[in-house]
């Protein structure tokens, strides 16, 4: 493996950091349903005050050709460039709160040489915690709060907050990596889950936001203004009933969702939450035939609105 610090640049200020502060990292790439990830992502920078402390090599880690940087052109010349990031800040929280803060995109080369970077600002600035956030879409009604999943080896957050808890094998992405080369080096670390309603995953969906400042709260006791993206979730959330009451199909689809919600609930641990009466999973091409019924009859509808998966 090359050299890890190849990978980024740290700022001249670097020495005057804190040690023991704790890390957040929230990456945006391969699945981010409901906008979770860049919701808080932006939040966090645009709300708090922050500083870089170290960038990434956009160059030797990003495919450029998956995820095209945007350019301005205005009539007949281009006026701006902007090119995608991954950065290390220091960030204080809505109470003075220090913490460092590793955002952009995920790496789409060299995980085991950016997982080793990680680690090594990890060590340097001996890192008290680390957490992570990102979010799925499931078959989960939007009249119910966001559940999560919690892995890492913080068994105090896995208990009181892991609503539902598979063995099952799913696509890793590079904080999975990071996560488990802290997991065997004893460091605490945590990951939430967040379990995102499937027809809201292709929306900016605020609460989904809210979540993820929630989840991140309870692991670190950092704390974040949420007035605005509350206030943002409720607008959004009545103009959703508007839409599902106005189709009984849509309506029905809800009510299922929260049956088979609130059975799971009362029975948490027991099975999945997506499990029908009989306890039993639906096939892949039982949930594909499902978003395919509900896509067909959201098209045949009104499309105002914040809208819905696929559209």
């Amino acid at each position: 493996m090359k050299d890890p610090t190849e990978l980024f640049e740290l700022a001249d200020e670097v020495g005057m950091i804190p040690e023991g502060l704790p890390l957040v990292a929230a990456l945006t790439g391969f699945t981010d349903a409901g906008a979770a990830v860049s919701q808080f992502g932006d939040y966090v920078l645009d709300t708090l005050n922050n500083r870089v402390v170290a960038e990434f090599d956009a160059d030797t880690l990003l495919d450029y050709r998956a995820r095209r940087p945007i350019v301005d052109f205005d009539q007949d010349h281009l006026t701006d460039y902007q090119p995608q990031t991954l950065r290390l800040f220091l960030v204080s929280d809505e109470i003075g709160q220090q913490f460092l803060f590793l955002h952009g995109f995920e790496p789409d080369f060299r995980w085991e040489q950016f997982t080793a970077a990680v680690l090594g600002l990890v060590d340097r600035f001996q890192v008290k915690t680390t957490t992570w956030v990102h979010a799925i879409p499931m078959p989960v009604p939007h009249t119910r709060p966001i559940s999560v999943t919690v892995s890492g080896n913080r068994v105090e957050l896995t208990d009181a907050m892991s609503v539902w808890r598979p063995h099952t094998q799913v696509p890793a992405n590079a904080l999975h990596l990071v996560e488990y080369r802290l997991q065997q080096l004893g460091h605490p670390v945590a990951g939430f889950v967040l379990l995102i309603p499937h027809y809201l995953a292709d929306t900016e969906y605020p609460l989904a936001a809210v979540a993820s400042l929630e989840s991140i709260s309870a692991a670190t006791g950092l704390i974040f203004p949420t007035d605005r993206l509350r206030e943002e979730g409720r607008e959004f959330l009545t103009k959703i009933d508007q839409q599902v009451k106005s189709n009984t199909e849509l309506e029905k689809l809800v009510g299922t969702l929260e049956e088979r919600h609130d059975s799971y609930m009362e029975n948490a641990g027991l099975r999945s939450p997506l499990t029908d009466e009989d306890g039993e999973l639906p096939s892949a091409d039982e949930i594909a035939a499902e978003l395919e019924n509900f896509l067909a009859i959201k098209r045949r509808g009104d499309d105002s609105g914040p809208g819905f998966v696929g559209l």
